[in-house]
Formats: C-alpha cells, sequence, structure tokens
C-alpha cells in the first residue's frame, strides 16, 4: 500500500474547499507542486497551473493531467477514517474523494514515475457549480494538446462525450397581499411558479436528454400572497441542437404558463458547456485502456449526462479522456473510496506517463 498516497489524501480532505471556497486548498496544492520541482502560478480565477519537466526521455509532446480543487456540500470540517481497507468520512459530511483521490493519486504517480513526458497541470475551482474555473481557464498557461482528466468515478469506464448543459434561472414577480383580508388584490407567484413547473417535461426524456427543475424558494410569510418567486431549471443533451430546442421549449412554457397567472416572469439562460464527444479509437482514449489493462481492469468507453471539465478542454481544442478515480456514491455522505482501487488508478496514471514518454 501506498501510504504517503494514503496519508495525503487524508491530508487533503481535512482542508475545507466547498465549491466558491478554494483558495487556502489551491495554495496547498502550489506548494505541493512546487516541491515536485514543477512551476506553478494561479491564474486571474483562482485556477492553479503547474509545469512539470521530462523525466528519462526527450523530445516528447506534453500531456495535460486535470483535476478540480473544489468539493460539493456538505464539505467543512471532514473527519476521513480508514477502516478495513474503506476510507469513509467519519461524521455527517461528504468525503472529499471526488476529486481529491483523483489529486493524491496524480501526486504519487509524479513522485515515483520512472519516465514521463513534460507534463502539465491544472487544477480548477468551482467545477462542481458549472464548471466555471475551467471556462475562465487561462489557456495561454497549456500548451498540451492532448491530456486526461482525473475525474471519473468507475476505473473501468473512461468517458468520451457529454452532453450541452442549459442552466435557466426563473424569477416571477406577482403582487402580494394579506391572504385573509384580501387575497383577491394578490397574484400568488409562487402559483405561477407552480404552474409552469407543472407543464414542464421533466426527468429522463429520452436516452441522451433529462432536464430537471432542482430549487425553488419564494415568500416571506404564511398569511401574505407572495409576490416573489424563484426556480432554478436546467436540460441537458448529448445532441447540442435536441438540448439548444429544448430549452427553448422550456422558455416558452415557463413564459406562457407564468403570463396566464397574470404574474411577469424573467428568464436567464445560459448554455454552460456544448456537447462533444472524441472518437474510440483516439490517442488518450486508446493510452487509457492500455493503462488500465496493466492494473488488471478492462475499460470501456462511455457517454455521461453528466459534465466535467473534459467538455471545456475539449471544446478549446484539447483532447481529453476522462478516466476514473476509484470514488464511489460521490456527492454523498455516504461516499467512500477502497485503498485498493486508489492503488489501481495511481499505477493506471503511472502507465500513462508512462506511455506517453515512448
Amino acid at each position: 500500500m501506498s501510504q504517503r498516497m494514503i496519508d495525503q489524501f487524508m491530508e487533503m480532505v481535512q482542508i475545507d474547499s466547498e465549491s466558491g471556497n478554494e483558495a487556502k486548498f489551491i495554495q496547498y496544492l502550489k506548494k505541493e507542486f512546487e516541491a515536485l520541482g514543477a512551476q506553478a502560478q494561479i491564474d486571474d480565477y483562482g485556477n492553479l497551473v503547474a509545469r512539470l519537466p521530462e523525466k528519462g526521455c526527450r523530445g516528447k509532446d506534453p500531456i495535460l493531467l486535470s483535476c478540480h480543487a473544489d468539493t460539493v456540500k456538505p464539505g467543512v470540517g471532514i473527519e476521513p477514517e480508514l477502516k478495513d481497507g474503506v476510507i469513509r468520512s467519519r461524521g455527517n459530511t461528504i468525503l472529499g474523494a471526488d476529486d481529491k483521490a483523483g489529486i493524491a493519486e496524480m501526486f504519487e504517480a509524479l513522485r515515483t514515475a520512472d519516465i514521463h513526458p513534460p507534463v502539465e497541470i491544472a487544477i480548477s475551482r468551482q467545477e462542481e457549480v458549472g464548471l466555471h474555473g475551467v471556462k475562465n481557464m487561462d489557456f495561454s498557461l497549456i500548451t498540451a494538446r492532448k491530456g486526461f482528466l482525473l475525474d471519473n468515478d468507475t476505473l473501468d469506464t473512461i468517458v468520451i462525450g457529454g452532453p450541452s448543459y442549459y442552466a435557466i434561472d426563473v424569477e416571477v414577480t406577482g403582487r402580494s397581499a394579506h391572504a385573509g383580508m384580501e387575497p383577491e388584490k394578490g397574484i400568488n407567484a409562487i402559483q405561477a411558479a407552480a404552474r409552469a413547473i407543472a407543464a414542464l417535461p421533466l426527468g429522463r426524456l429520452d436516452k441522451e436528454t433529462t432536464a430537471n427543475v432542482g430549487v425553488i424558494s419564494g415568500g416571506m410569510i404564511r398569511n401574505g400572497v407572495p409576490d416573489k418567486a424563484e426556480f432554478l431549471a436546467e436540460c441537458r443533451s448529448l445532441t447540442h441542437d435536441k438540448a439548444e430546442e429544448l430549452a427553448t421549449r422550456m422558455e416558452k412554457t415557463i413564459r406562457e404558463e407564468v403570463e396566464k397567472s397574470g404574474a411577469k416572469v424573467t428568464i436567464k439562460t445560459d448554455n454552460l458547456c456544448r456537447a462533444v464527444d472524441i472518437p474510440e479509437d483516439s490517442e488518450t482514449v486508446l493510452i487509457s485502456k492500455k493503462a488500465l489493462k496493466s492494473v488488471g481492469v478492462h475499460a470501456t468507453t462511455t457517454f455521461i449526462t453528466g459534465f466535467t471539465d473534459a467538455s471545456i478542454y475539449n471544446n478549446q481544442g484539447i483532447e481529453m479522456a476522462v478516466v476514473g478515480i476509484g470514488a464511489r456514491l460521490e456527492h454523498s455522505t455516504e461516499e467512500h473510496i477502497h485503498v485498493e482501487d486508489m492503488e489501481k488508478a495511481l499505477g493506471m496514471i503511472k502507465e500513462i506517463l508512462r506511455l506517453t514518454a515512448m
């Protein structure tokens, strides 16, 4: 067992880094990369970019290794516990294996690899809340055209495609009134919002398309007709045109249903990332499969309707395959990771480094 990797992982998850609060952890990582002999800097948005020279080879193109620094909530005060070969959170928090296990595995691979090409490392912030870090990355700091994102959960799948994603923020304005004395003078913003939500197509619409309303808020007092309500919706599809059409249809439905109630509506729609896929026979995919096979894992390729930083990298012309780190039940307080899987991920990354140096 690589005790140093396990110890560092358990140290890192104790550094709070919920989305938007990653600065302390980014500074920690900067010092760690500099201790490895890398040149490291933080861009204007707070992302970390580091460069490590080649080892044991010459004339090879650089590769990019990437992870994200932020965690979802609840991620403050994490207390990791190793028992029977499994690391879990001792308290009522996530563990933070997503994505700190990937970072720990990367560190150990870079420390122990006998050979590797020039390596560029990008650690983004605010990945979990909309890929904001990588969308604001200073790409002038990155020269690699191929890379590997260490952010998939399972080791036996390689993600080669992700969806177009639309965030739809809705604000409904009604008219306030006393709910008992003169409700007829009011326009209930919550009711108008609920009417719109009920009319939306939600859930899995087909094998590559989903839609959801995840947050709703409104009102201040029980006995008042609320004049404000807000809700946050989304849609995504592996086909960009389909996602775009669905977002337009959702906007139209929301507007029509709210206005039927006599209320007004403001809708803000943001295309956070565009659908992308890389060929199954691309170099990064073939290398990933070979590297996983070397640790006894037969990996297959897959498309996901979730999204990762790889969507933005691929949109920027950097071919990125997404490989596993071994995390399980991420985004929940039941999140955990098996040490055995971390060891396999470590072996995979070291083999990726060797193969890209050949």
